[in-house]
């Protein structure tokens, strides 16, 4: 599997605020957050990738058995 590419981001601290929160909101992480802005601005303007990947699904893995809390609730 191929690394990510690692960048240096110099934005405005409040846009940086406002990110934060966004990310938040969506109960994403900041870097996953700009690059869901990014895929989301790719594909307005008509210039996605041929060679983009598609988003590792959220949530638990497939077939993974949750534990049975019982009573614990």
């Amino acid at each position: 599997m191929e690394r990510r590419k690692q960048v240096l981001l110099r934005i405005d601290p409040a846009v940086h605020d406002a990110l934060t929160h966004w990310a938040l909101d969506e109960l994403r992480s900041i870097n996953g957050q700009i690059e869901m802005i990014l895929r989301r601005a790719f594909v307005e303007a008509g210039r996605v990738p041929t060679t983009i990947r598609p988003l590792p699904q959220r949530g638990r893995p497939p077939g993974e058995q949750t534990q049975d809390l019982g009573d614990a609730w």
